[in-house]
């Protein structure tokens, strides 16, 4: 069985390395440009990765000598098998990560491909509710907080990526007792394009992090 490393954010940097040498193979003629872009794209994905094997450098560098479309498909598809899903999570989990709502209404979990999340989040519409649940040093945070569409197009806090936006404030406690303020910012609408687009975890746990106090 093969062992799995790769999460869903770095995949999503390999497509980004892959889409862009693809592109640049076919508008470029000049061999120095082309051999700098296929540098840079195994520096980009090695570096996406804190600590890797030889054995998953090798995996991964063969993309510096690709030249077709079909040889970078090829490529993404002997790598999904060593993509590390979304840790396993059930609907009783995500109930207790929201004990003062009685009412949650959980997403179909057996819809979800695990494998290409990096948070898991779903919005309740009657209540204008964005729940959101990530995994951090083994155990699961979830945040919960209103959502408010803008009808137009911006970049994400969590992905840096131009998607539509809404804004997701969430109400946190400060130091002061029976004192709340409230902390938000721009997110995609569509969390399904935010999880295909994140490329780094770091703005996204820095959020979490900072309202889960």
């Amino acid at each position: 069985m093969s062992t799995t490393f790769i999460r869903n954010h770095q995949f999503n940097v390999i497509k980004k390395q892959a889409e862009f040498l693809l592109k640049t193979l076919r508008t470029v003629a000049d061999r120095r440009v082309l051999d700098t872009v296929r540098y840079t794209a195994v520096t980009n994905i090695t570096g996406a990765f804190p600590d890797l094997t030889q054995d998953q450098k090798r995996m991964l560098e063969p993309i510096s000598t690709f030249e077709t479309a079909y040889d970078f498909q090829r490529y993404l598809d002997a790598l999904e098998q060593y993509l590390e899903p979304f840790p396993p999570i059930t609907e009783k989990q995500i109930q207790k990560l929201f004990p003062k709502n009685k009412k949650l209404k959980v997403p179909d979990l057996g819809s979800i491909d695990f494998r290409y999340i990096t948070y898991l989040s779903w919005i309740d519409i009657a209540s204008n509710r964005l729940f959101l649940v990530y995994p951090f040093e083994g155990k699961f945070i979830g945040i919960e907080g209103r959502i408010t569409p803008t009808n137009k197009k911006g970049y994400c806090l969590f992905c840096n990526r131009h998607h539509e936006l809404a804004f997701f404030s969430v109400r946190t406690k400060s130091a002061l007792p029976d004192n709340y303020s409230s902390y938000g910012h721009y997110v995609c609408l569509d969390n399904n394009e935010c999880n295909q687009s994140i490329t780094d975890t770091g703005s996204l746990e820095k959020f979490i992090l900072s309202v889960s106090k």
